[in-house]
């Protein structure tokens, strides 16, 4: 997931922020506040309920734009993290497909060991955001130490 919004954002920062103002020119865009309430999955198997919070911050650089995000599961795991989130509107302004990933801090509680303090979080969202401006989507996460520590059995968040 986190290579496919990479390239996605990299073909989109090469044709339409290089040629303008840079390809990482500072730009402000619009900020979003994500609760999020779903399952997460270790091994294929319900591990857990966890609650998300995301802020995708007004700054972007590029098609870049900064996020940081929370996360505690019922079983006492809790997640902390900084990074990017790259957008594409699909049929309309509406309708939208948003790939981020974040670096990150976790702490395994009573849930589960995934090998480390340090936990990267990729994800893919696929939502519809109202005139009002409220977002409603269903997203998709994976975490991992990237092979960082060992051991490294990742788990997947879905909300």
């Amino acid at each position: 997931m986190a290579v496919i919004g990479l390239i996605a954002g990299l073909i989109d920062m090469s044709v339409n922020h290089c040629p303008n103002d840079g390809c990482l020119a500072r730009n402000d865009v619009a900020a979003y506040n994500s609760l999020a309430i779903g399952e997460t999955y270790f091994q294929k198997s319900a591990s857990g309920e966890e609650l998300y919070y995301r802020r995708d911050t007004g700054l972007a650089f590029g098609p870049f734009q900064t996020v940081w995000g929370l996360s505690a599961t019922t079983d006492g795991e809790f997640w902390a993290g900084v990074g990017s989130a790259y957008t594409i509107n699909l049929f309309n302004e509406r309708t939208f497909l948003q790939f981020h990933t974040m670096a990150g801090l976790y702490e395994s509680g009573g849930g589960v060991n995934l090998g480390g303090a340090v936990q990267f979080r990729s994800g893919l969202e696929l939502g519809y955001q109202a005139p009002s401006g409220v977002r409603v989507g269903l997203g998709f996460d994976h975490r991992s130490n990237a092979g960082i520590d060992s051991p490294n059995p990742g788990s997947r968040p879905c909300t």
